[in-house]
């Protein structure tokens, strides 16, 4: 059964073409860009075309990443945050309207495109230099969701 998540709305689209924190523990982190798009290509079992991830290896539970506009707008609060892009977070898709927790283990479409919820994206270290500190622990068990592309296609910002 896949989930079809009307209510969800996609604020923005990212992609990187290297890591900044992926593989640098223990070391400075990169200055690859994160690139706000209008629209991604997404590709089976591959990732996201253009993305860090793409092709990183098979069956990776990593080839998207979304990321809640409500949990970036509530830790900019906590925070005491301003002027931030939610890209420092390094995740692909930024949505609204979807506890992406609820998404964990199940299989969902947005515009026609199906994905498995793989996994939490659990907030590293990085996050206190991404954003403020405090933020790793603000994002503890709200830090996003890992998934699989299960079929081609795009996603677009939604106006």
């Amino acid at each position: 059964m896949t989930f079809e998540v009307d209510n969800m709305k996609i604020h923005h689209l990212y992609i990187s073409p290297g890591h900044n924190y992926f593989g640098h523990y223990g070391q400075p982190a990169g200055n690859h860009p994160i690139i706000e798009v209008s629209e991604i290509e997404c590709v089976a079992g591959c990732g996201v075309k253009g993305d860090r991830f793409f092709n990183y290896k098979e069956n990776y539970k990593g080839q998207i990443t979304f990321f809640s506009r409500e949990i970036f707008d509530s830790m900019c609060i906590a925070l005491n945050l301003s002027g931030i892009s939610p890209g420092a977070a390094r995740r692909n898709v930024v949505t609204e309207g979807v506890d992406l927790n609820i998404l964990i283990g199940a299989d969902f479409e947005i515009q026609g495109v199906k994905f498995r919820g793989a996994v939490h994206c659990k907030p590293c270290c990085w996050m206190d230099q991404a954003f403020a500190p405090g933020a790793e622990r603000f994002l503890q068990n709200n830090g996003g969701l890992r998934a699989q592309i299960l079929t081609d296609g795009k996603l677009s910002v939604e106006k």
